[in-house]
């Protein structure tokens, strides 16, 4: 067994949580980090609304949506499919996956996100691609 760097835990509270606005047009709430390893985010998209198609540079990420429904697309290798979201379902985002997703129109959609490695915070880490939808700006 190798021994782990030492890592002091930590306690992350939702109200504190500063939010942004993902390249994607999402309202993003970062909500915790594993020095570099991981990192958790809430996502929301307005009813009706449609995010920008994006991919990730460096990272992939596992989506779980906890409010809300809508729609998936994603697009890898030639391969793409739309997926139907709603509460209790979960979906994986690989690396370099084309994707973008919409909320049905009658409430905002919420999706809570494990990102690894972690969100680097850089301004090329979401990458604009073509889509099937347009995007509500």
């Amino acid at each position: 067994m190798t021994h782990q760097p030492h890592q002091p835990y930590r306690t992350w509270q939702f109200a504190d949580a500063v939010e942004v606005t993902a390249t994607d047009g999402s309202s993003v709430l970062p909500l915790g980090e594993l020095s570099g390893a991981a990192s958790m985010a809430h996502f929301e998209l307005a009813a009706g609304a449609v995010s920008r198609a994006v991919s990730h540079a460096t990272v992939q990420e596992l989506w779980h949506v906890v409010a809300g429904s809508g729609q998936l697309w994603r697009r890898q290798h030639g391969r793409q499919e739309v997926t139907p979201l709603r509460v209790g379902t979960t979906v994986s985002i690989p690396l370099g996956t084309a994707f973008q997703f919409r909320a049905d129109d009658d409430a905002a959609l919420r999706i809570l996100a494990a990102t690894v490695p972690a969100w680097p915070g850089t301004e090329d880490e979401a990458r604009v691609e073509p889509g099937p939808w347009p995007a509500t700006e």
